[in-house]
């Protein structure tokens, strides 16, 4: 397992009987995890000092309850590369707060391959969210193109850009369908040496587009490959879809990918958990290293 183990402002302090207590900087937040079903005593005293609380709805979706927790705030992450990234945070709809932690695990490893490379680096982000992968390639110096259908979270993403001292960094901000702008990238010719996407189990694009994960990643993926320059330099996906098992990121990417010359793997990623000294799955990521 490939794990997020490099935080200070951010810690998996317990998770039992399907909820994990989580340590966002100085505020306490307690939020349902599908993959907590086990059930371990749950002794440590910030289990009964919350200030936010996610409680979910046996009909879906649920609700925050609050006590003292501000409307947003920050924590920072440091990159092995010597650089800190800023993450704006604030609670929102369906128990997030606007960024995904144990993708740092991923962040550590391609900030490094971009600081190394020796070149000038382009690298398209494809659901792209609130940035955290957008600003660890520009911090490392790429040149990004940060692609997602919601115009909120690319406002959201641009704002931890100037929280981290990236707002002139090289970095296009696109609101748009991803697979729409990928055709639209082959089209016109252009092509990228990495490629990051991080698609949703289930969404809409901003005309109604529903996008099926099962369905529409491996396409999607091939479609990528058209964009990939002679030699790539990596390609990421992430899935948090319990059907995409590493081996199955393992065997899209490296059939997609199949005239490139590199290597294929793919592990679970996760955060540690300090109460108990598990570690916490959160998905799984599968990358293209290229020689």
């Amino acid at each position: 397992m490939w794990i997020a183990d490099g935080w200070k402002d951010y810690q998996v302090i317990d998770c039992s009987q399907g909820e994990k207590l989580e340590r966002w900087g100085k505020y306490v937040l307690l939020r349902p995890d599908p993959q907590v079903i086990w059930d371990t005593p749950k002794k440590n005293k910030n289990w009964k000092k919350l200030n936010g609380h996610y409680h979910r709805s046996k009909k879906g979706g649920g609700e925050w309850e609050f006590f003292d927790l501000p409307n947003e705030w920050s924590i920072h992450y440091d990159l092995p590369i010597g650089e800190q990234l800023t993450f704006n945070l604030k609670p929102f709809s369906f128990k997030h707060t606007g960024l995904f932690p144990e993708q740092a695990t991923n962040w550590d490893w391609f900030s490094q391959k971009i600081k190394n490379a020796g070149r000038p680096i382009k690298v398209l982000n494809l659901f792209a969210y609130t940035g955290g992968a957008t600003l660890a390639a520009a911090a490392a110096g790429a040149s990004v193109t940060h692609v997602d259908a919601s115009k909120g979270m690319v406002g959201w993403a641009k704002e931890n850009a100037v929280s981290s001292a990236l707002a002139e960094a090289p970095i296009r901000w696109i609101v748009d369908d991803c697979v729409k702008f990928v055709e639209r990238e082959i089209r016109r010719g252009n092509h990228y040496d990495a490629i990051i996407m991080d698609p949703p189990s289930y969404g809409r694009g901003p005309k109604g587009e529903i996008w099926k994960i099962e369905e529409a990643v491996y396409p999607l993926i091939k479609l990528c490959a058209q964009l990939l320059t002679d030699k790539p330099l990596f390609f990421l996906v992430n899935s948090y879809t319990t059907g995409l098992q590493p081996a199955v990121l393992t065997y899209m990417i490296s059939t997609a990918l199949k005239d490139f010359d590199g290597t294929t793997t793919a592990n679970e990623i996760g955060l540690p958990v300090s109460e108990t000294g598990l570690v916490l799955p959160c998905g799984a990521s599968g990358r293209f290293e290229g020689k």
